[in-house]
C-alpha cells in the first residue's frame, strides 16, 4: 500500500497515464537511448512508515543546537539579536504568509503598502533617498550595486575595501566575470581602510566599497572613505548594519551613493545562515538603475491613495544587456520582519540597542582580558582579541563546554591564526561575558 503522505497513489498514476495515452511509466521514456538508461533497482534503503519517518527526522534535527541551548558569541555578518513576538505574529498572517509577488495592484495593496512601508523605514535609516523593495540577501546586493555603478559611470573597475565581509568580497569576485568588471582589494591597515590609498586605487573606478563597522568590528574613517571615492567620480557605497544606525551617522549624510546591507540582524532569526534579505537604498538619481521591485504611491480614477510597482513590474529585467539583478526570489516577508522589528523599536529604541551593545562589547573585551588584534580602534559590537594559539583549535575545545566564543579569522584573512572575532549583542548578559572570560581561561587561550 502507498504510504499515505505521499500524495500520488497507483490510481492517480494509472489515470494520468490513461489521459496522455501512454500504457505505462516505461512508455514516457522510449525516446531515451538505452545507453543511457541504468537498467538495475536504486540503491535505495527500504521505505520507511509514517512513524518511523518522523523518528527518522527527529534525530536528524536533534544533531543541530540553537543560541538557546548552547552560548554564542558568533557573528561575522549574521547575529543573534533579539527579535519579538510580535514579528511572527504578523508574518504568520495569511495575507503576508500566502502573498504572491504583487503583479495585479487590484488584488494586492495590503502588501504593496507593507513593501512601501519597508522602503520608506530603509530610506530613513540610510539617510537615502529610494529604497528598493528587499534583495535577496547582504552578498548579493553588493554584486548588484556594482553594476548599477558600470551602468552610471561606464567604468568596469570596482574597488572593494579588504575589511569587507569576505563573503561579500567572494560574491562580488563570482559576479564580475559576468558583468564584465574587475575587481580590486585595498588590504586594510591596522584594521581599517586607508581613505589615501583608497583614493589611489580609486581612479577610473565605477564605484568603491567598505563596510561600516567593517568585518573586524572597527569603526572605519567612513566620510573620509566616501570623499575619496567622490573625488575620483567613483560612487561610494556603504555596506553597513542596520541596527548600527540607531548610534552611527547615516551613509547619506556623508556622501555616499548607495547604501546596502544584510538586514537579518534587524528582524530575522539566525535561520542557520539564511534565508535573510538584503537592502539597498541610493540617491534618487540611480532610481532607473536599481535592482529589484519599487513600490510607488500614486492615486485611482476617485484621487484615493493607492500603490504599484512602479518603473517595472517584475523582480528581474528582461533585457540582459540592461538587467543590474536577475534574482527572481521574493524576500518580500523577510523584508516585512525588519520594519515590523524597526516598528516595533523606533528611532528611540534603535539607538538604546545600539548604546547596549556597545557597552557589553566594552565590558567583554575588560573581562576577557586578552590582548586586541586592533587596540587604538573604536568598535561596535565585535571585537578580535588574539588567543595565543591557533583561533580554531580554541573554538573546539571552548565547543565542548557548551560556548561558542567567536568566529576564527585566520580562515579568511592571512597572520590572523590567532585572531578570534567576538561579538557581543544585547542577547548577553554580563554573566554569561562572565562565563565566556572563565571558559577561554580553561582551555588556555
Amino acid at each position: 500500500m502507498t504510504p499515505r503522505y505521499l500524495p500520488l497513489t497507483e490510481a492517480d498514476r494509472d489515470e494520468m497515464l490513461g489521459a496522455i495515452g501512454a500504457g505505462s511509466v516505461e512508455a514516457l521514456f522510449v525516446d531515451v537511448p538505452e545507453s543511457l538508461r541504468m537498467r538495475r533497482p536504486l540503491a535505495l534503503e527500504r521505505a520507511l512508515s509514517e512513524p518511523e519517518l518522523v523518528a527518522h527526522l527527529r534525530g536528524l534535527a536533534e544533531r543541530n543546537t540553537h543560541t538557546g541551548a548552547e552560548l554564542s558569541f558568533l557573528g561575522a555578518g549574521v547575529y543573534d539579536h533579539y527579535v519579538p513576538a510580535v514579528v511572527d505574529a504578523i508574518l504568520s498572517r495569511g495575507e503576508f504568509l500566502t502573498a504572491y509577488t504583487p503583479y495585479q495592484p487590484e488584488v494586492s495593496q495590503g502588501v504593496l503598502q507593507a513593501i512601501f512601508e519597508y522602503q520608506t523605514a530603509i530610506c530613513e535609516l540610510t539617510g537615502m533617498q529610494v529604497s528598493n523593495a528587499s534583495g535577496y540577501d547582504g552578498t548579493t546586493v553588493a554584486a548588484d550595486a556594482c553594476y548599477v555603478a558600470k551602468h552610471v559611470t561606464g567604468r568596469a573597475k570596482v574597488v572593494v575595501a579588504e575589511a569587507v565581509n569576505p563573503q561579500v568580497r567572494q560574491v562580488v569576485k563570482t559576479y564580475a566575470p559576468g558583468f564584465g568588471l574587475e575587481v580590486v582589494e585595498v588590504p586594510h591597515r591596522d584594521g581599517v581602510t586607508d581613505p589615501n590609498e583608497l583614493g589611489q586605487v580609486a581612479r577610473d573606478a565605477a564605484c568603491v566599497i567598505f563596510q561600516q563597522p567593517n568585518f573586524f568590528g572597527c569603526l572605519e574613517p567612513a566620510p573620509e572613505l566616501a570623499a575619496a571615492a567622490n573625488e575620483h567620480d567613483a560612487l561610494a557605497v556603504a555596506h553597513v548594519d542596520p541596527v548600527s544606525l540607531g548610534v552611527l551617522e547615516a551613509p547619506g549624510h556623508y556622501g555616499c551613493a548607495l547604501a546596502i546591507g544584510e538586514g537579518q540582524a534587524a528582524g530575522n532569526a539566525l535561520a542557520y545562515g539564511g534565508p535573510h534579505y538584503g537592502f539597498l537604498a541610493a540617491r534618487e538619481d540611480y532610481i532607473r538603475r536599481m535592482p529589484g521591485r519599487i513600490v510607488g504611491e500614486t492615486t485611482d480614477v476617485h484621487g484615493r491613495r493607492g500603490y504599484v510597482l512602479t518603473l517595472q513590474t517584475r523582480e528581474q529585467h528582461i533585457r540582459r544587456e540592461k538587467a543590474t539583478s536577475n534574482i527572481t526570489t521574493n524576500q518580500t516577508l523577510l523584508a516585512l520582519g525588519g520594519l515590523v522589528y524597526l516598528t516595533w523599536l523606533g528611532p528611540q529604541g534603535l539607538r538604546e540597542l545600539g548604546e547596549t551593545c556597545t557597552a557589553l562589547a566594552a565590558y567583554a573585551k575588560q573581562q576577557l582580558g586578552l590582548p586586541l588584534s586592533f587596540p587604538d580602534r573604536t568598535t561596535f559590537k565585535e571585537f578580535v582579541v588574539r588567543v595565543g594559539r591557533p583561533a580554531r583549535e580554541v573554538v573546539a575545545a571552548a565547543r565542548e563546554r557548551g560556548v561558542h566564543p567567536g568566529y576564527a579569522l585566520g580562515r579568511d584573512y592571512a597572520g590572523l591564526d590567532d585572531a578570534l572575532l567576538v561579538c557581543v549583542t544585547e542577547k548577553r548578559s554580563p554573566a554569561e561575558i562572565d562565563r565566556l572570560a572563565d571558559v577561554l581561561a580553561e582551555v588556555g587561550a
